[in-house]
This record gives C-alpha cells, sequence and structure tokens, in this order.
C-alpha cells in the first residue's frame, strides 16, 4: 500500500516530502549510506515544524514515553505498518555535555538507552552529539553539514536541521537566507554522501503568546522558511527547493548504490560522480569560488558554472539544475489595509502601591522564580521619607537589573524606560528624580521579555531587579536602598481583574469618545470589530505602538515591540560565499517586527473583541487590520537555462536539441496580472523589485507580456529571441527579467 512516511523526533516533530512504498510490518533500518526501507535505500527530505519541549530525567522518560505510547496505541510507526520511519531523541545536548562534563555524558547515554528500550521498531538519531551510543545515529545541525561525518562508519549520514534562515530577535535586523545558498548546501551535502536532509524551519510560524524564548525572541518565527509565518508560499526558496528535490531524486539510483569519485576540474571545482552496477549514473560540478563563473571540462563535455553553484546531471550528461540559477517565480508581499479607524476605549493601570502589595520583604529578589512565569511584570515599590533638598539638584537614582526591561516611576509619574538585548539582556538606571519634602514612592516595574532556552543551567539565569539601588545626592549623601523593605506585586491590576479575557472585560469602566487616554503608559484598550471578507492571512499592522501585548477574543497574540528599532549593517546581499545569521540583513532601523499575525480561525463573523496593553505610550489610532497577498512577481531566466522538462524530452528521445526555457509567472488564486512593471530581454540588472535595464536591451521586451499576461491569472513565455523583436546583442549570454504586478 502506499501512504505518506513521517519522522517523528523527540523533541522536534519532521514532516517527508515524498511518498514511499512500504508494507505492512516491514523493516525501517540503515546502514552506512542512507536509511533503509524494506533493505531499499532511500534519499530522504523533511521539513520541521513548531515542537514541544520536556525537561530531563523522570519529566523527559515520562513525555516520552507518553508520546511512543501515543503513537503506538494508533499503530502509527512503520514497525506496526504505519508512516513513522525514524525518531529523534535529545536536542542539540552535545555542547552543554561537552561543559558539564562527565554527568551531561552520562545523561545521554541514559537518554539514548531509554529510547532504545521504548521498541519503536524504528532507527533514533541524536543531533549534535558526536558521541551518541550505539545503535542510535549521531546526525548534524547547521547553515552547512557537508563536512560531518556520523561517529561510525556503518551509519548514515544525515542533517536533522538544515537552517533556512535565523530567528528575529527584538532590536536586531531580520536575517534572510537566499534560496541560491540554501540550495547549494543541500546539493553540497548529498555530493559528499549525505542521505537525509530536514529543513529547520519549513514553516516556523508564530510564537503566541509568551512563548517565545531567548529572551528578546520576537513574536513571529519566520525563519525565512519555505512557508512564511502566515502559511504562504516563501517564493523563490519554496520553487527553487522544489525543483532541487526532484533533481535530487532522479539521482536516487545512483547516489544510494555508492560511495562518489571525486575528480578536479580545477582549483575551486570538482565533479562527484555516483555510479550503480545497473549503469545507472549521476553526477554533480561543483564551482566553490564565490566570485568568478567557472568553464569546466567533463565527460567530453563543457560546462559553464556561475559562482558558488552545483549543477545536478541525473544521467552523468544533461544538467537539470544549478543552485544558482532560478527557475521559480520571485513574489514580492504587501499588507493591504482590511479595517481601520477602531472605536477605542481605555482604561488606565496604576503602578502598584505598597497597600495592594503581593507580599513585603527585605532586601530584593528574583523575578522568574517569584512570578512563576505568570506574568512578564513585577512591581518593585519602596517608599522613601526626603526633608526638603538644600543642595539645588535632583537626587540621582542607580537601578541595577539583571533584565530585561524596567520602568522606573517617581510618585506615579514615569521617570523613563530602559532595557537590554539578546546579547546584553542586563539594564541600568542612572538618572536625577524629582523627588518632593516627605514621603516619595518609588515603583520600579521590571518587565520579562521571555525565558532563555539554551545553554547550561539556563534555568538559573536571573532576571528583574536584583541591586543594587542608591540614591545620591540626598541631604545625608548617598543611600543604599537595596537592603530595605521593599514591597512587591506580582502581575498588572488589569491582569488580575482578567481585562485580557471574554469574562474578564467588563470588571471596569472603560472611557471612550474624546477620554480615551492618549499616549498614556501603562494603558489597557480595548474594541470590537467584525471579521473581514476572504480568506488571505491577517496581521494588525502595530507600527506606531510602543511594546506591549494584545488579544484577539481572549487568545494572546504575542508579545509587540515596535518602538525596538533594528540596529545592524543592512545593504546588497550576495548569495555567493558562507552563510551566517549576520549576513544578508534587512529593516534596519525599522522595527524588528511591525506585523502580527492574527489567525482567522480565532475570529467569529461579528463582535470580536480586541485588547491591548500598552507599556510605553503608544497611539492606537494607528492600528489596522492587515491582509497579507501578493504585490507583484518576478521570473528571471537565462536564455539557456536548463530545465527538467528539457531532460525529460531529451532522455526520451523525443527532441534532440535543447530547448528554451520559459519564464512562469502567477498570481495568488483570485488575484491577475493588471500590469507589466518591468520587461527586459537582454542583459538587466538588479532584482524582483528593482529591475533595471542593462546595455543590451530587446525594444519589444514589454510587448509579449502586455499582450500574453496582462488580465491573466497567470503566463508562461518562451524566452525566445524572436519574440522580443530580434536578438538584441548576439553573441553575449542574455536573460529575461520580467516583474508584473498581481491585484
Amino acid at each position: 500500500m502506499q501512504k505518506n512516511t513521517f519522522v517523528i523526533t523527540f523533541l522536534s516533530i519532521f514532516l517527508i516530502f515524498q511518498n514511499l512504498l512500504v508494507l505492512i510490518n516491514a523493516n525501517v533500518a540503515y546502514d552506512h549510506k542512507a536509511i533503509t526501507i524494506n533493505g531499499q535505500r532511500r534519499i530522504l527530505i523533511s521539513g520541521s515544524i513548531h515542537y514541544p519541549r520536556s525537561t530531563p530525567e523522570n519529566a523527559m522518560q515520562k513525555f516520552t514515553t507518553k508520546i511512543v505510547d501515543m503513537m503506538k496505541a494508533e499503530r502509527l510507526f512503520e514497525s506496526q505498518g504505519g508512516p513513522i520511519i525514524l525518531s529523534q531523541i535529545e536536542n542539540e545536548y552535545g555542547p552543554l555535555e561537552y561543559e558539564i562534563g562527565a554527568p551531561g555524558k552520562a545523561y545521554a547515554n541514559w537518554a539514548a538507552k531509554m529510547a532504545v528500550g521504548l521498541n519503536t521498531g524504528v532507527p533514533w538519531v541524536m543531533c549534535k552529539q558526536d558521541d551518541a551510543p550505539d545503535p542510535v545515529i549521531n546526525t548534524c545541525n547547521g547553515f552547512y553539514c557537508d563536512y560531518f561525518s556520523p561517529n561510525k562508519a556503518y551509519k548514515p549520514k544525515m542533517w536533522t536541521e538544515a537552517w533556512t534562515g535565523w530567528y528575529t530577535e527584538f532590536g536586531g535586523p531580520v536575517p534572510t537566507r537566499p534560496a541560491e545558498d540554501l540550495a547549494f548546501a543541500v546539493a553540497r551535502f548529498i555530493q559528499k554522501g549525505g542521505s537525509f536532509v530536514n529543513y529547520y524551519m519549513y514553516h516556523g510560524g508564530t510564537n503566541f503568546g509568551r512563548t517565545a524564548g531567548g529572551p528578546f525572541i520576537a513574536t513571529s518565527y519566520d525563519y525565512d522558511a519555505p512557508l512564511d509565518e502566515f502559511g504562504l508560499i516563501n517564493q523563490p526558496k519554496w520553487g527553487h527547493l522544489k525543483d532541487l528535490h526532484r533533481a535530487i531524486k532522479l539521482c536516487e539510483p545512483a547516489l544510494v548504490s555508492s560511495d562518489p569519485t571525486v575528480i578536479r576540474l580545477g582549483s575551486s571545482q570538482e565533479a562527484h560522480v555516483f555510479q550503480s552496477q545497473s549503469g545507472s549514473c549521476a553526477a554533480f560540478l561543483a564551482n566553490y569560488n564565490p566570485s568568478s563563473y567557472a568553464k569546466v571540462s567533463y565527460g567530453n563535455n563543457h560546462y559553464n558554472l556561475p559562482p558558488w553553484s552545483i549543477s545536478i546531471l541525473p544521467d552523468c550528461k544533461h544538467t537539470i539544475y544549478n543552485t544558482a540559477r532560478l527557475g521559480a517565480q520571485s513574489a514580492i508581499m504587501k499588507y493591504t489595509p482590511v479595517h481601520r479607524n477602531f472605536a477605542w476605549q481605555s482604561y488606565n493601570e496604576q503602578t502598584a502601591s505598597i497597600d495592594d502589595s503581593t507580599f513585603t520583604t527585605v532586601g530584593l529578589v528574583e523575578q522568574i522564580n517569584t512570578t512563576r512565569d505568570m506574568t512578564d511584570y513585577l512591581c518593585v515599590v519602596i517608599d522613601h521619607n526626603e526633608g526638603f533638598l538644600k543642595g539645588g539638584n535632583w537626587p540621582v537614582l542607580s537601578v541595577m537589573s539583571a533584565g530585561h526591561a524596567l520602568q522606573v516611576y517617581i510618585n506615579g509619574e514615569l521617570a523613563d524606560t530602559v532595557y537590554g538585548s539578546l546579547e546584553s539582556p542586563k539594564v541600568s538606571f542612572k538618572e536625577g528624580v524629582k523627588l518632593r519634602p516627605g514621603v516619595n514612592k518609588i515603583s520600579l516595574l521590571s518587565i520579562a521579555v521571555g525565558l532563555p532556552n539554551v545553554g547550561p543551567h539556563f534555568e538559573m539565569w536571573n532576571a528583574g531587579v536584583l541591586g543594587p539601588v542608591s540614591l545620591s545626592g540626598l541631604n545625608e549623601g548617598r543611600r543604599d536602598l537595596t537592603w530595605q523593605k521593599w514591597s512587591y506585586k506580582i502581575g498588572l491590576r488589569g491582569e488580575s481583574l482578567g481585562l485580557d479575557s471574554l469574562s474578564g472585560v467588563s470588571n471596569v469602566e472603560w472611557v471612550q469618545g474624546k477620554f480615551v487616554t492618549q499616549k498614556q503608559p501603562l494603558t489597557w484598550y480595548k474594541t470590537m470589530f467584525n471579521a473581514p471578507a476572504g480568506n488571505e492571512p491577517l496581521a494588525l499592522d502595530m507600527g506606531d505602538m510602543g511594546k506591549g501585548q494584545v488579544w484577539i477574543n481572549g487568545q494572546n497574540i504575542g508579545r509587540y515591540w515596535p518602538a525596538y528599532t533594528a540596529k545592524g549593517s543592512c545593504g546588497a546581499c550576495n548569495y555567493a560565499g558562507y552563510f551566517s545569521e549576520k549576513k544578508c540583513l534587512k529593516y534596519c532601523g525599522d522595527p524588528s517586527q511591525r506585523w502580527y499575525h492574527v489567525p482567522r480561525s480565532w475570529l467569529k463573523p461579528t463582535g470580536n473583541l480586541m485588547v491591548v496593553l500598552e507599556e510605553l505610550g503608544g497611539d492606537p489610532n494607528w492600528i489596522s487590520l492587515m491582509k497579507k497577498e501578493i504585490n507583484s512577481i518576478c521570473s528571471d531566466m537565462n536564455e539557456w537555462q536548463p530545465t527538467l522538462v528539457n531532460w525529460h524530452l531529451q532522455s526520451s528521445g523525443r527532441i534532440n536539441k535543447p530547448l528554451r526555457p520559459k519564464a512562469h509567472l502567477w498570481c495568488a488564486p483570485g488575484q491577475k496580472i493588471t500590469s507589466i512593471k518591468f520587461a527586459s530581454f537582454g542583459t538587466p540588472e538588479g532584482s524582483c523589485g528593482n529591475y533595471r535595464q542593462g546595455g543590451c536591451h530587446a525594444p519589444r521586451s514589454y510587448d509579449v507580456f502586455e499582450k500574453n499576461c496582462v488580465g491573466q491569472a497567470g503566463c508562461a513565455i518562451t524566452v525566445e529571441p524572436e519574440l522580443f523583436g530580434g536578438d538584441p546583442c548576439p553573441n553575449i549570454m542574455k536573460k529575461l527579467s520580467v516583474e508584473a504586478i498581481c491585484s
């Protein structure tokens, strides 16, 4: 029978992208080349979605056993005739083991033995665990894994996290990984004998509520994945990888039959050739030079290789794919307003006083242990009695906090807000404060921005105001407040009243109309709205807000922080050369995240409640509900670019010379091409959204697309010089670049 095959990962979830023929009570095993299913070696490609996490030892064993038992109850393991062919235990524990030493090694061995003892009947893997004990397979995670070898010669070479991008941090620019480089990394891994690739992430999604870790990790976990945060196809990455997978699968018979023969083709060029006893042959021709094209000779043929690219030849003759040549269309997305001018009502949060404190203690306490992570907010209050100041200057209040953000209130008035970053979460406040003669209330609102989620003993990392706290410039000089009596209030009053919930929103009197609070810190806002028509993904534009949280019908969308603009070095992105999270950055000087995903499944047709908690003083009148859709689509096609269709026709004998490729343009369902923004056959320059004519341009480039594409949902145009009025520059390699507007 035919069924989808899955990989279940503890603590991660993979989805296999191809159907495999498996039989009831069949066998899944492995050898040095690949995972074997029914004795047949297979090249496997999969992608990750969000995963659960667990604590170690007893809790982890209970969690893992529970999940395995659930799978067994549904007969989902391949040994039971189900689709699960692989399992993972632990996640990137190796680096921690290195720091912890012997106890860490003992734990890794325990985890592996525990997993194998669950008798799933399928292999187990451990990622970034070089000493994974038999029979567990150690695997690689990273941007590149071609260098990796398993710890035993009889284990296959597997890449469990091929990083498609990187996470976004509040205050940081957004990293994007070029599709050409990701494809190059995967092809390079396969040509070095790799047989399993899992993309992390294939769809990252959203850190709803307060689930974002880090700290300082943004609510969006888009990760520049092939499917974006909203579930939309991210072009050209999705299409380019799809074409890569097709090319690899055509090579599978040769790839799993032998180790490659490596042939030097130049100083930075080589061929990896795979051959089977049945006669199948596949070749990967690589150019590792990041700046220069290379013309290489292989098998009595000549091949042009762009910089930092690999060409795939499933028959050792014809190129069907090159990692640097994008055959898939690109798309530029836009956010279009569907609801503006909400009718807001407001409620002002008051900073805590000693009278309504949760508890009082001498000295300062750690925040996460105190709040049990039930809230981001912990208010620390002290009364200070001061006489008439004789010095003529305001006293200076100094506060040291372990993070992550801090608001200082003097007698109920906000003095300032300070915050840290992912790299440096600690914050400090040192400013002159307006004290009055008599009793002064100093309120320190400490705000957490996610829990740490990686590193040794991260459960012991601190947050909150831990001191020292002092006042200087007093009549008496300096006074240390650190070990004075402090009053604590866990959470905000609005939280305890349930203002973020459908049932609790009526627990206070909200003001409306001209009385709505404007640009004040610690303000709750609410409004009602109806769900917009259509099925496009929705997002809130929070660009004019400061920092806070937002709820839809009681569901927490997540933390927003547009006031924290991205700092970094953004500029042109070159796909060639090694990628890191510091390369190909965007949105420098803009909010790290402006739009926040609103799932349509959370909405009712009418009467939806939106509640916003604004910490800094943003203006809710500018909040808009937007839909995300395609703005324009592009194709960038070389005139002799290899295609899979060409290869099939040639290998079947239906044609004896290559056909010219086609430029494909397709808008989203419900859209049509309304105009052609750019078209040039010749030597156009730039990229999608920023094309410009080069020194060579066919004058009828626009005409072909205006005639055949405008008014259509999509079109396919052959890259043929005659269509564009003839060859504009003979003996020069040309390409076609086009951008069309969809609406």
